[in-house]
């Protein structure tokens, strides 16, 4: 099901233009929930898995999405999240300026945010999608 927010717009390109946008904004989030699969409690290999099982007996869990879930972390030890937690704990990067109020021409100190081992990257190259 697609949510389209409500809008006020009058004017059918303003309307085509909103609809636009939310329809883009699906495809962005489906392929970060690709290209992140391996750090969300999503299901890997789902295609092949669907190929095999009978289509009338209810939806289950693979095996292996099941064995995700419990262990709660990738093979890399990093921790599982949920998509939208995962957002939240990759927008967590900020760059600090400061300067002194007494001496505003003075010299500012730059700091980055440490990055937190899933905004570094350094999962594996196996646990990373295409």
């Amino acid at each position: 099901m697609i949510e389209i927010a409500r809008w006020s717009h009058r004017a059918e390109d303003r309307v085509r233009a909103h609809i636009f946008l939310c329809l883009l904004a699906y495809y962005v989030e489906w392929h970060l929930r690709q290209a992140l699969a391996p750090l969300l409690f999503q299901e890997e290999g789902l295609e092949a898995w669907q190929a095999r099982r009978d289509p009338v007996a209810p939806a289950k869990p693979t095996p292996a999405a099941q064995a995700k879930k419990n262990r709660r972390v990738t093979a890399a030890g990093l921790e599982l999240h949920s998509f939208s937690t995962l957002m939240q704990a990759l927008a967590t990067r900020c760059h600090h300026q400061c300067r002194l109020r007494d001496d505003p021409e003075g010299p500012t100190v730059e700091r980055l945010t440490e990055p937190t081992p899933c905004r570094s990257g350094r999962w594996s190259s196996s646990e990373r999608s295409q």
